[in-house]
């Protein structure tokens, strides 16, 4: 598992393949949270680097539940009893099997994997505007129904889940990139995504962490490109 981190955001990354996907670890003084579950694999990497720390993952955030993000959740709830483990509100309808969109919704099925053998559920269903630790969370629709990105207030680090990706180039969900087609296959709406990135960036992130690719410093710039391409490519088109 490689690990990079900066300030208080280390990212834990394992390859499947050429398939990389990416949890996190915030660290909040005396305590960790992860941000999403990743594959069975990254479970025992997870443990390691808290063990490594020294502290304890009391919280367990969940972006949306696809199972790349999902896939070491029961593992970790088994090893970590007393962790809470964090979903919108929304997307726990989806991992309870519940695909019936709400009324507003656009009327587009659910896309990506979505593993019908998790036992763990949530502990807290998350809002809009709601505060975990030091984490303002962020309702980001497109990519699933209520995919959430996380905000640290105290870096200005956007942990953003698979409302863009950066693998194969930087995108808004659900727009193709031939290299890593892979998170436009699974989003669920497209302009839904395309605005929930631009409320993102008018947060002026410092550094832009998402599911698939490297981490990205002062992602204002190619933020703006990504919108850009979107909004081209969603000129006309539909869903």
């Amino acid at each position: 598992m490689r690990t990079v981190q900066i300030e208080s955001l280390i990212q834990l990354t394992v390859f499947p393949a050429w398939f990389p996907v990416n949890v996190y670890l915030i660290d909040e003084g005396e305590e960790l949270t992860l941000i999403d579950a990743g594959i069975s694999v990254s479970g025992k990497g997870i443990l390691e680097t808290s063990a490594s720390l020294g502290k304890p993952i009391t919280r367990i955030v969940l972006t949306h539940p696809h199972s790349d993000h999902i896939g070491a959740l029961d593992m970790l709830k088994r090893e970590l009893p007393d962790a809470k483990v964090y979903l919108s509100r929304r997307d726990a309808k989806l991992l309870n099997g519940d695909l019936a969109m709400e009324p507003g919704e656009p009327d587009t099925p659910v896309r990506g994997s979505l593993p019908k053998n998790v036992r763990t559920r949530p502990d807290v269903l998350l809002q809009d505007g709601d505060r975990v630790g030091s984490l303002l969370a962020l309702a980001a629709p497109g990519h699933t129904p209520g995919s959430m990105a996380f905000y640290d207030q105290r870096s200005g680090h956007l942990i953003a889940g698979d409302a863009m990706q950066v693998r194969g180039g930087i995108a808004v969900s659900g727009q193709w990139v031939p290299w890593f087609p892979f998170p436009a296959w699974a989003t669920w709406h497209k302009h839904s995504a395309l605005e929930s990135v631009r409320r993102l960036r008018a947060l002026n992130p410092t550094l832009l962490a998402v599911g698939h690719g490297d981490l990205i410093r002062q992602p204002g710039e190619v933020m703006d490109r990504a919108i850009r391409e979107a909004e081209a490519n969603l000129n006309g088109k539909g869903a």
